[in-house]
């Protein structure tokens, strides 16, 4: 049997099932923080763009199969839906991550697997149900192909198609080999290239979208009877061999069914590039300690691993893109400004003296144990040298929001508060927060009824 094979018949088993109350929060969590980060987007010059290129495929409708798009009152086909939110829900940079895998799994598997709710009006529990699923094949496939395929590829581009696929055949009940094929079928679509961010260019979070896309096109395909390859992911031509120096597949199956991924998900407490997290936490451990001023600070010596020295090398950004990928500057934000939030990448902030002064003190290094550490830890060395000689350390071998510091519940509603409220006001900001995280069952399309009340159409 393949490995698709075995996920799919995981997957047919626990089509109906009924989940425990500690892990559907966990789903909860994950859609909330979702909906936080696709409203985050959907104002932005990117999403207008984005929009603009899909007007042909936007509706003025409101009929039963179409599908609300953030940022507009329009409609659109499922398959354009889950472009348009996958891409807009990873604009903001808040979206969440899978740390073992490289991976933030939301952006494609919700997007596309909301979409598919919504079309077909599906309730609130089969989606959570659906979300889960698509989160478990999807991370274990994400955490056995690295760190290899980081080198090269964005990970939630390419394996967001599997999350995507899975989470669309377990809504659609499909049998043990569409399922198979659906995922088969998604995964000789993977694509999106490092590249695409490293530098300034509004690529990246179209890779989320792309593999929203594919997942819901492929789990669509498998139900009318198209097929895949079921070796796709192990096959001596698929994609382990492909986009992964050593994948460890006989790893991929470990406690399956026992503890499922999404409640070990990371939730992002800062508004950038995950990399640049543990850093920015040092710093703040710092200051909090010590008490220090920063006219006294002298130098600051950043240690990451190889990531965050490639990814978030940017110095003195220009741009909101390249501030969210610099160390230096988030760095440097976090000391005058006193958090790494929206305020942050304005560009009166990019070009505040202040923060401008201080970043030309950040060294950025690759540090041998942080290197060694990478991907199950997230960690950075920061000494901070002040003027009278004296060096303050923090080795920061976690970020806030990782699984073993995750946020509360009450943090992940204000970061949802925070970003929501200025865009779609408190009464609807409260309709959606208490649709997601109470206990009563609706349609999906009831929780997307607000999302187009933003002015931009």
């Amino acid at each position: 049997m393949t490995i698709l094979e075995r996920f799919a018949e995981f997957i047919y088993a626990k089509r109906d099932a009924t989940f425990d109350s500690d892990t559907l929060h966990h789903a909860r969590r994950a859609l909330l923080d979702w909906q936080g980060a696709l409203i985050a987007g959907a104002d932005s010059h990117t999403a207008d763009l984005l929009r603009l290129s899909y007007k042909d495929d936007l509706y003025d409708l409101r009929e039963l199969g179409l599908c609300s798009v953030a940022g507009t009152h329009l409609r659109a086909a499922p398959r354009a839906a889950a472009f348009l939110n996958g891409t807009i829900s990873h604009i903001a940079e808040f979206d969440d991550i899978y740390r073992d895998g490289g991976y933030h799994p939301a952006s494609p598997t919700i997007s596309a697997v909301f979409a598919l709710a919504q079309a077909r009006d599906y309730s609130l529990d089969d989606l959570l149900r659906a979300i889960i699923l698509g989160y478990e094949v999807s991370t274990r496939i994400s955490r056995v192909i690295q760190p290899s395929h980081y080198v090269y590829f964005h990970t939630t581009g390419t394996v967001g198609v599997f999350g995507a696929a899975a989470a669309c055949a377990a809504l659609l009940k499909l049998g043990v080999q569409q399922t198979c094929s659906a995922m088969a079928i998604a995964g000789t679509f993977a694509s999106g290239l490092q590249e695409a961010f490293r530098s300034d260019s509004m690529s990246k979070p179209m890779h989320a979208g792309h593999a929203a896309q594919v997942g819901l096109s492929a789990a669509l395909s498998a139900e009318v009877g198209m097929t895949g390859a079921p070796k796709l992911l192990e096959g001596d031509a698929g994609f382990g061999a492909a986009m992964s120096k050593e994948p460890r597949w006989g790893e991929i199956f470990d406690a399956l069914g026992e503890h499922y991924s999404i409640s070990t998900i990371t939730f992002k407490n800062h508004g950038c590039c995950g990399h640049t997290f543990p850093a920015i936490d040092a710093v703040a451990n710092l200051m909090a300690q010590y008490k220090f001023n920063l006219t006294d600070i002298k130098r600051i010596r950043v240690g990451g691993y190889r990531q965050t020295v490639e990814v978030c090398a940017y110095r003195h950004p220009q741009t909101p893109f390249e501030g969210k990928f610099s160390v230096s500057y988030t760095v440097a934000a976090r000391l005058v400004l006193g958090r790494v939030r929206e305020d942050a990448f304005l560009l009166s902030s990019l070009r505040d003296p202040v923060v401008r002064e201080l970043e030309d003190k950040v060294e950025l290094y690759l540090d041998k144990e942080c290197a060694n550490d990478y991907p199950t830890k997230r960690s950075a060395r920061v000494e901070i040298e002040l003027s009278d000689g004296q060096v303050l350390v923090q080795h920061q071998m976690t970020r806030h929001g990782d699984p073993d510091d995750p946020l509360t519940d009450q943090e992940l509603i204000d970061k949802f508060r925070e970003l929501v409220e200025p865009r779609l006001g408190r009464i609807n900001l409260e309709r959606i927060l208490n649709s997601i995280m109470g206990e009563a069952d609706m349609p999906v399309g009831e929780i997307a009824a607000h999302w187009g009340l933003m002015g931009k159409n």
